[in-house]
């Protein structure tokens, strides 16, 4: 429940009357585009079990299955949008914010459960450096989600907190740790910098290239999570590091050619 400071003219603030925050629907919704809407925010919220799952699993010390559980989790928040524009949430309930509850979930998913894998699945080596790598992180993705400028039509503004992609690849490379607090430290400190990231589904420039990349990307490095003993599988990753790389030098051309 919110609460009204106005001030009245001339004189002390008005009595603070309380203004009740309803998920209602909006005069002239059907019953048809109210349970539509209502399913969108239900299919979004489905991120919330996936994630408590992958939690459970986490501490189980599964990370194959850790990591198919985020990349569900990630398949639902990149279609939940579309689903949400066709069903016009925001006129139907306008009351009830889809948005605030993505940016639950996917703290969870991008930042909060990559922090426990770091001391679950030992990222580090010993509690302290663990703690060090996993705050910054967490203080990044924190200061990242609560910036009302994190995103621009078409991109992200600071790093996009992918701490998700920096975990999987540091287990399964298992690169030196110096290698790794180098990466967490400079992905941390990425997102205070305004460089403009492309936004996948919403970057014009090359986005059925960067969409066709994107998923062919994610089907490759779903091999190593369900093949473990396959023999290629360290060639496989290595070779898949070329899409953050074609993703970084995109990002690295938009931003030049925005000042230009």
């Amino acid at each position: 429940m919110a609460i009204s400071r106005r001030k009245s003219a001339g004189g002390p603030p008005a009595v603070a009357k309380p203004v009740r925050v309803t998920g209602r629907a909006s005069k002239g919704v059907t019953w048809g585009q109210l349970a539509a809407a209502w399913g969108v925010h239900a299919y979004t919220g489905l991120g919330l079990p996936i994630n408590l799952i992958a939690c459970r699993v986490l501490f189980a010390g599964d990370f194959p299955k850790f990591c198919l559980l985020n990349w569900l989790a990630i398949f639902v928040d990149a279609t939940d949008g579309t689903l949400a524009r066709a069903a016009d949430v925001k006129r139907v309930i306008p009351g009830f914010s889809g948005i605030a509850l993505d940016n639950e979930i996917d703290f969870l998913t991008f930042a909060f459960l990559p922090a426990l894998a770091v001391f679950t699945f030992d990222l580090v080596p010993g509690l302290p450096l663990q703690a060090v790598v996993a705050t910054m992180s967490l203080y990044a993705a924190g200061y990242q989600f609560c910036q009302t400028l994190a995103k621009t039509d078409d991109a992200f503004v600071g790093f996009p907190s992918y701490w998700n992609v920096v975990c999987f690849y540091t287990y399964l490379l298992r690169p030196p740790t110096a290698v790794v607090v180098a990466t967490y430290i400079f992905c941390s400190v990425l997102s205070f910098v305004p460089f403009h990231f492309v936004y996948p589904t919403r970057t014009p420039t090359l986005r059925a290239v960067t969409m066709t990349l994107s998923f062919v990307w994610a089907a490759a490095m779903c091999v190593p999570l369900l093949l473990p003993g396959w023999r290629y599988n360290r060639e496989l990753l290595l070779g898949s590091l070329s899409f953050p790389a074609y993703y970084v030098l995109l990002s690295l051309y938009l931003n030049f050619k925005r000042r230009a």
